[in-house]
């Protein structure tokens, strides 16, 4: 089993999870005595278990361990599969036991559930606390060698071994169930088995609770757990420890790969939005097109070579000028007598005072620079939630917003106000066509809505002059999320006030070409999708054949 684990090496570290996977494998393996070979000349593990015995019963008559109550046998159906011939299927209490509890009385070293690292299976982060500052939890009593077992979030693998001696004597909490093996056995191939996805099963199946699942020490100590004769632990765990090492090197080297990959994708995407001119844009997209099919193998590089799009779009480098279009100046007169009407009737508000600009871009001849608070009236949300809904106009939050297109998801009305809750609230109504972004946390989320919505606080809106593209103000609004970021203000939540909204800045492009490049865009982003879905269906292949690979190894 071992020399399939080896062979198929480069399949499983390379799936979706891969190096999870292999972790989860080898303990797998290991626990099923399918991982190192049994020796004849072993003691076999009854022996052990009489051994054991003996030791049990010298420690409760030396008054350091409790006399334990009769454990319950185990029942064949118990057994989640067969185990080598040397081998025992055993409770857990019966191969190891606890320390007890106390108060602590003096300077101790305390071991709470956040002082595991979870990843190396050891106490990373414990804390130096004098007696009269401890907490309630910390009673249970470790020495090096016990196993520590987190029953609150077990899912979490809050699992570690005390490995070193402290100063300080080591309480931990309450929070863990304490074993410590009899006869020296070794701790870590206690922690594999805990780990192992055999014990996450038995765990699964008895823990209570959803936010908060847990089990208590009952359950853990009712558990099975397969020993092996004493000398294969040792060579379980030998084994164990030199795969886990292999697993961490394969992953050190995923990772610095996939860190190298991302940053030469970002320095071509870059060497595009950085053209100094056409002749250089056209020299940096064929170095681009001739590495495609390499470049762009991962989700992430699909998601930033469409970012980049996005910021060709608006910078007016996707589609080419046309001199016959009427220039944006003329548009600008046009948008400005609108909002100035609208202003006067009170419609919506005036434009807030509008940060300075920048020189971001430079734009084609016939665009013209211009802030979003000049082409668009906004309107600010209320701040308090209404009381009641009963009405078909859709309360719209962040949660609608779409992840790839530029319209709100599908609309269903599970909340909605009538005309007279949205006088009787002071909300305002958006209308249809309107450009909705977030102003709250998540910046850069912007979406249009195709029917009169009311929103949350989270959301800020722009009313759209009909001459210009809604969906040109998406992208926009979507390019700039990193300034928005470093516009927002905090307090316990970042957010971004009228002013900010409105002093976005973006080149204004004459009507026909928005269009033009809100159709380029749209049939650029759709080409996206589809690699990005091709991509998901080789994954997902991928993942078929590594776990029917790992499931013949477990067979």
């Amino acid at each position: 089993m071992t020399a399939l684990l080896t062979d198929n090496l480069p399949l499983l570290a390379g799936a979706p999870n891969g190096i999870k996977m292999l972790r989860e494998l080898i303990l797998e393996l290991a626990v099923r005595g399918k991982l190192v070979p049994q020796d004849p000349n072993d003691e076999p593990a009854s022996e052990l278990l009489k051994r054991i015995a003996e030791e049990k019963a010298r420690l409760v008559s030396e008054g350091k361990v409790r006399k334990q109550r009769p454990l319950e046998e185990i029942g064949a159906e118990e057994k989640p599969f067969d185990v080598p011939t040397n081998w025992e299927w055993v409770r857990v209490a019966a191969v190891g036991h606890d320390w007890g509890q106390k108060t602590p009385d003096k300077a101790f070293t305390y071991i709470d559930v956040g002082a595991v690292d979870n990843a190396a299976g050891r106490i990373s982060a414990p804390q130096i606390l004098m007696a009269e500052d401890a907490p309630s939890r910390a009673r249970k009593v470790v020495r090096p060698g016990t196993v520590i077992y987190s029953t609150i979030r077990p899912y979490l693998l809050n699992v570690a071994v005390i490995e070193e001696t402290y100063e300080q004597e080591p309480i931990a909490s309450t929070a863990f169930a304490i074993i410590h093996p009899y006869l020296e056995m070794p701790a870590r191939y206690f922690l594999y088995y805990l780990r192992s996805p055999v014990f996450v099963r038995y765990v699964e199946s008895v823990q209570m609770g959803i936010a908060y699942p847990a089990i208590n020490d009952g359950q853990f100590f009712s558990g099975l757990i397969p020993l092996p004769p004493l000398a294969e632990q040792h060579r379980i765990v030998a084994k164990v420890d030199e795969l886990m090492a292999l697993c961490d090197r394969l992953e050190a080297q995923q990772a610095d790969a996939e860190s190298a990959h991302a940053q030469l994708v970002q320095a071509l995407l870059d060497s595009l939005t950085q053209a100094r001119d056409a002749e250089d844009f056209t020299q940096s997209w064929q170095r681009l097109a001739e590495h495609f099919n390499t470049l762009f193998t991962t989700e992430s590089s699909i998601n930033a070579l469409k970012q980049t799009l996005l910021q060709l779009a608006v910078m007016g480098k996707l589609v080419p000028q046309d001199p016959s279009d009427e220039p944006a100046s003329e548009l600008y007169k046009k948008i400005a007598t609108w909002k100035e009407k609208l202003v006067k009737e009170k419609v919506y508000q005036k434009t807030a005072n509008l940060k300075s600009k920048v020189d971001k871009y430079t734009y084609p001849n016939k665009w013209l620079k211009v802030q979003i608070g000049e082409i668009c009236p906004s309107i600010v949300p209320v701040r308090d939630k209404p009381k009641s809904f009963s009405g078909d106009t859709p309360w719209v939050t962040l949660s609608s917003f779409p992840e790839s297109n530029w319209f709100l998801n599908d609309l269903k009305v599970e909340l909605g106000l009538s005309s007279d809750e949205i006088y009787r609230y002071g909300v305002r109504v958006i209308p249809q066509g309107s450009v909705m972004m977030s102003c709250i946390g998540r910046f850069g989320l912007a979406a249009i809505n195709r029917v009169p919505v009311v929103t949350n606080q989270q959301i800020h809106s722009f009313v759209v002059y009909e001459g210009i593209a809604p969906e040109f103000l998406v992208f926009v609004i979507k390019v700039a999320s990193a300034e928005l970021e470093s516009l927002a203000t905090s307090t316990t939540v970042a957010y971004l006030n009228k002013s900010s909204c409105e002093s976005i800045e973006l080149g204004l492009p004459p009507v026909k070409e928005q269009h033009r490049i809100v159709a380029k865009v749209d049939q650029l982003m759709s080409l996206c999708d589809q690699l990005k879905a091709r991509l998901n269906q080789a994954r997902q292949v991928h993942e078929q054949l590594a776990c029917a690979l790992v499931e013949q190894a477990v067979a």
